[in-house]
């Protein structure tokens, strides 16, 4: 079976993990703070604040608590997205409000987000889908005549970049993911990217169960026996071993975000005269792709992604949107028809770091057979 996801672990990866656990020390320690420090550098800009967390759905919780969004308040959300953002939302006790999405680029769309905005909205959570980024210009004017936080939900794009500035750089609040099936992957964990010292000093509190024990002392691989806690926290800080693994990942960064935009690239170029199949309207330039997918008729999916299966090639559907979820069905919101076809339509295929070209035309020849023999 072609797998949808494929990490790519190798012998740096291993020996990172062997490194870690020799050291002993297995909590929040010295390659965490390698780990951030290298992000920083990934990002580019000295204006900017960064921490690793367990998740990166803690880091969506986190970067709600840091925009100051409690019970009472909106927070605008494309319905078409993963499930962890609406989940963070409810967790600060705020309500969703879900927007609709534009139907070339599948990202938020801003003219629905104008019709959804009350004195209630706080903020709004915008996330990169896949190979194509967010208006984020139009975002940050967006939020600043409304007077709204940003959260950029990065999961799928760490390593990317938005008109030759790096994703990270450039927003209010910055989430990303390092997850088992990411791109780059600390099996799993998270980075939260924020503005002031004072935020990040807050992020410092919040994953560590409101302590205010120094990170610079964890750092040395060590720990404060004395400290003041005066907040709520929670138990979401990195683990020295992920961080270890993360750090190995991220000195392939080139090779993991080349060997991906290759891989897309061929897709498109072995997929797009299909007339039933839609696939992503980019040339993949500047990012670094978690997923590639195509648009199929929705009375076709299934049956296609069960012919692929037959034929050992794995399929995912991302996402169902969130509206349909029971627990969120009775949650504000504008027109989601766009999302209610997209969802239908939706097909993730198999992309891998360093993946065979010979890999991504097996799985377009199958894709063309099926539509040349006249699929029902």
């Amino acid at each position: 079976m072609i797998p949808v996801f494929k990490p790519l672990i190798e012998q740096e990866e291993i020996n990172a993990s062997k490194e870690s656990l020799e050291l002993g020390w297995l909590g929040m320690g010295s390659y965490v703070s390698q780990f951030e420090q290298t992000v920083q550098k990934i990002i580019g800009t000295n204006d900017r604040y960064v921490a690793a967390v367990s998740t990166g759905t803690a880091a969506l919780h986190i970067a709600l608590l840091v925009a100051g969004v409690g019970k009472g308040d909106e927070v605008i959300v494309a319905s078409f997205n993963c499930s962890a953002d609406f989940q963070a939302i409810g967790w600060v006790g705020a309500d969703i409000v879900f927007c609709d999405c534009d139907d070339d680029t599948l990202e938020l769309d801003l003219k629905r987000a104008e019709e959804l905005v009350s004195p209630k909205t706080k903020a709004i959570i915008v996330m990169d889908y896949d190979c194509i980024l967010s208006d984020h210009d139009g975002i940050a004017a967006f939020a600043k005549k409304h007077n709204l936080r940003v959260i950029h939900d990065a999961a799928h794009s760490f390593g990317s970049y938005y008109k030759g500035k790096p994703v990270g750089s450039f927003s209010d609040i910055c989430v990303f993911s390092h997850d088992p099936v990411k791109t780059v992957t600390c099996l799993d964990g998270g980075t939260i990217v924020v503005r002031t010292e004072e935020e990040l000093k807050y992020v410092h509190e919040l994953r560590l169960l409101g302590m205010q024990q120094p990170s610079s002392v964890m750092y040395q691989n060590q720990r404060a026996w004395t400290f003041d806690v005066e907040r709520v926290g929670f138990r979401y800080h990195m683990l020295n071993m992920h961080a270890a693994i993360g750090l190995a990942q991220l000195g392939k960064l080139d090779v993991i975000s080349s060997s991906r935009r290759e891989a897309s690239r061929y897709y498109n170029q072995l997929l797009k005269d299909i007339p039933s199949v839609r696939v992503p309207n980019t040339d993949f330039e500047g990012v670094n792709p978690f997923l590639y997918y195509i648009r199929v008729p929705a009375d076709q999916r299934d049956d296609l992604r069960a012919e692929l299966k037959k034929n050992g090639v794995d399929t995912g559907i991302h996402w169902q949107p969130g509206h349909l979820f029971s627990l969120w069905k009775d949650c504000k919101a504008g027109s989601l028809d766009v999302t209610d076809r997209v969802g239908k339509e939706i097909l993730s295929l198999p992309l891998h770091s360093k993946m065979s070209m010979s890999v991504v035309k097996e799985v377009a020849d199958q894709i063309h057979a099926y539509f040349s023999k006249g699929a029902k």
